[in-house]
């Protein structure tokens, strides 16, 4: 009889740095998520100001044609038949454009109104090329931001399941996740502000993206945390990593946003002796957590904002 092939148990610490590699893989791709998501609100928002400006554009285009077309259609009751100005056709300025050379009788005014009428034809067909380009942009950057969901949704996925298995080995284990809290340590002014509203989210779910008030992602809690501090952080890690001055493990205070990953793919807020507040990851909600261990493999640096 043929014999089997045998394969080894995977040991706990492989489990673990494989749990970690997805850490690292997910939290980079929930960043690169919330930058993919800013830069279609921006394009939206650039798509949506070229459409009001095409609509002013618009109107302005066709006060100017009815001018051209009344002064147009009084040259034309004014002369003869053969005058250039009865051929003169409104609906296309290139032409008439062409032709106003030929209508010397034509006012400074006039001339001005339909060097103006031909001007703003030409601003609007482009506004509305630059409309439709934006709009093309917007489209393959939410396409974009929905294939980035599916990696990271499948990548936590995969997480889950070898913690499933090895629940022990889970990294943010022994976490205080209980609803709602009240920060008690020595932090004082805005760092103390920003630890009474994280403190506050206890036991709030992580969302990737999602900035509050219901559920957080690692980044959306510290920023919004410094927000209720009236301090305003960029919205990815990679943006709060250049909020302010870098400082090292043993300079840490209380309220300074704390950096893991050689990619900065994660981040929480430094609430005293040897302590994090953060949201995980999904699956796990808003918690305090201890440093040692885990966190501390991973810590990059502190920024004090």
């Amino acid at each position: 009889m043929p014999s089997g092939v045998a394969y080894a148990e995977p040991t706990q610490q492989e489990v673990e740095d494989k749990i970690g590699e997805l850490q690292e893989e997910a939290d980079g791709i929930v960043q690169e998520y919330n930058k993919a998501k800013e830069d279609y609100q921006a394009a939206k928002e650039k798509a949506d100001d070229l459409e009001e400006r095409v609509g002013d554009e618009q109107e302005r285009y066709n006060e100017l044609r009815d001018d051209v077309a009344d002064f147009a259609s009084a040259a034309y009751r004014g002369t003869d038949l053969d005058s250039p100005s009865n051929i003169i056709n409104v609906e296309n300025p290139e032409e008439l454009q062409a032709q106003s050379a030929d209508v010397g009788y034509l006012s400074e005014n006039q001339k001005e109104k339909l060097d103006d009428f031909t001007d703003s034809s030409e601003r609007l067909f482009r506004l509305k090329d630059e409309a439709d380009e934006a709009l093309a942009d917007a489209k393959d950057e939410k396409e974009e931001i929905e294939d980035k969901k599916d990696e990271v949704e499948e990548k936590i996925e995969k997480q889950q399941d070898l913690l499933s298995e090895f629940p022990s080995a889970d990294p943010a284990t022994g976490g205080d996740d209980s609803g709602g809290g009240s920060y008690t340590g020595a932090a004082s002014g805005d760092a103390r502000a920003a630890l009474d509203f994280a403190y506050a989210q206890l036991g709030k779910p992580y969302v990737y993206g999602a900035t509050g008030p219901d559920s957080y992602d690692c980044s959306g809690l510290v920023m919004r945390s410094w927000g209720a501090a009236g301090v305003s952080l960029p919205r990815t890690t990679y943006g709060q990593a250049e909020a302010g001055p870098r400082v090292s493990y043993d300079q840490l205070q209380p309220g300074d946003i704390l950096f893991f990953f050689d990619g900065l793919g994660h981040d929480g807020l430094y609430v005293g002796n040897g302590q994090m507040i953060h949201a995980p990851r999904t699956g796990k909600n808003v918690e305090v957590v201890s440093l040692s261990g885990y966190w501390d493999g991973q810590f990059q640096f502190g920024v004090r904002p």
